[in-house]
């Protein structure tokens, strides 16, 4: 058993019972982003939320338990992602990462946007010329220190 496998197990019971990630998520009492993060193997759960998600997926005490452990983030299987969605994030850094950092330090200083104080929200946004997806991503700023 590992951490792996539970994830295989959620993904195909989800499949398996056409469930959602937002209804996923009103279960575990968080956001569709983080859930689905970490049924992702992403994330670290608390008991509870490990329970909740038990419940859903006919997870054992043991599988339960995987879900607590914290993870070794960052699951793509190779640099430069081969799958076209997550390639376009890809794309997105490469051709607009340095605008990006400019405009942070500009706005705030020599310091970086966190990836763990952080939230994420995805919606879908209709257009007349075919939806667009809206994605919010809120960082807090730390500063670099001085020593």
């Amino acid at each position: 058993m590992n951490r792996l496998a539970v994830t295989e197990k959620i993904i195909s019971t989800k499949v398996a019972k056409s469930m959602s990630w937002a209804a996923i998520a009103k279960k575990v009492g968080q956001s569709k982003e983080w859930t689905t993060a970490l049924c992702l193997g992403q994330m670290t759960a608390t008991p509870e939320q490990a329970k909740a998600l038990g419940k859903l997926f006919a997870l054992t005490a043991e599988e339960q338990k995987w879900l607590q452990v914290v993870p070794y983030k960052g699951s793509l299987p190779t640099q430069v992602p081969t799958d076209p969605l997550i390639y376009r994030w890809y794309e997105i850094v490469s051709v607009y990462g340095t605008t990006i950092k400019e405009l942070i330090h500009e706005e705030f200083g020599d310091g970086i946007m966190s990836a763990i104080d952080f939230s994420m929200d995805i919606v879908r946004e209709p257009d007349p010329k075919g939806d667009r997806v809206n994605v919010v991503l809120s960082g807090k700023f730390l500063p670099y220190k001085q020593y």
